[in-house]
């Protein structure tokens, strides 16, 4: 679906193509004089963001990472989302999962509707940043509901659950400095000099929310790191004062096999005509037992 809405007074067209259809799409492009290269990277749900710029027709295309809505195998990811601007054209690449994002720009186009073109770009690439912080409080809220879960008891089920929010933030990790690095490329590229001070306002209003969604989902990260790495030391932990019981059990039962098949042995030994030399045996197990339980438990004190 091919959606056109004008703005400006009529001076700029925003056309935003909602299609999965290869074949459709490059017929629009080729409509509109784009580059075969630009359908490629609007298909390819794993495009990092990037920018191109093509001179000869003045066509300026930013590939920019968005959340995905739903998540994927219990955690959330981002997709790359198509922005091109030729001439008095400013064209958005959508699909089911980021459509949401056009719905966003539409309501905001409808109440800013005296936007420039790239005052309107700049907006949309703002609110596309915004919109990654409910996700990353969410996941903040997740990890430590999980937490809680793990200090009443380390089961595999919530470390499982801990390790998709791990997934889910080098995902947004990746993608907001990714979108930052983009950001960055804008200011040293040519077009940025043809922007008027109202234009640069809106970009470094974009540049300042990149930057605190990358410090933001960095903090998270690292808090993830830290949090998994202390279940991981205790689980080891947990792990060595097993083998040090079952250890020190397996010694201990040794103790009354080894003096039962001594004195079972098939040759004259001591007690051998003794009627108490059953109870003598067992005696003689017992204290050795304590004896060396006395000693072992010294051990592991130190």
């Amino acid at each position: 679906m091919i959606t056109k809405i004008p703005f400006k007074n009529g001076e700029y067209d925003w056309i935003n193509i909602n299609i999965e259809n290869p074949t459709e799409l490059k017929k629009f492009y080729e409509e509109y004089e784009i580059d075969d290269e630009v359908v490629a990277y609007s298909l390819d749900r794993n495009e990092r963001a990037h920018l191109e710029y093509d001179l000869a027709t003045n066509t300026f295309v930013l590939f920019f990472n968005v959340p995905n809505n739903e998540k994927i195998d219990d955690h959330y990811e981002t997709i790359p989302m198509t922005f091109l601007i030729k001439g008095s054209q400013f064209i958005t690449v959508t699909n089911a999962k980021n459509q949401y994002v056009a719905d966003k720009m539409k309501r905001y186009l409808d109440n800013n509707d005296g936007k420039t073109i790239f005052e309107f770009l700049f907006s949309s690439l703002f609110m596309i940043t915004d919109s990654y912080f409910p996700f990353v409080e969410q996941m903040d809220a997740d990890r430590k509901t999980i937490n809680d879960k793990l200090k009443e008891k380390t089961t595999k089920q919530n470390l499982l659950s801990l390790s998709d929010l791990e997934t889910g933030i080098v995902y947004f990790v990746s993608a907001s400095k990714q979108n930052l690095v983009l950001l960055e490329q804008i200011k040293t590229h040519i077009i940025y000099r043809t922007l008027d001070a109202s234009e640069k306002e809106q970009f470094e209003d974009a540049v300042i929310e990149a930057k605190q969604l990358v410090e933001m989902t960095q903090l998270s990260s690292q808090i993830l790191q830290q949090l998994s790495g202390t279940y991981n030391n205790i689980l080891n932990n947990n792990l060595n004062d097993t083998i040090k019981i079952l250890t020190v059990l397996s010694i201990l039962l040794t103790i009354p096999t080894i003096i039962t098949g001594f004195f079972g042995m098939n040759m004259p030994l001591p007690l051998e005509h003794n009627p108490f030399g059953w109870i003598t045996t067992i005696a003689i197990s017992v204290v050795v037992w304590f004896v060396l339980s006395y000693v072992l438990r010294r051990l592991l004190r130190r």
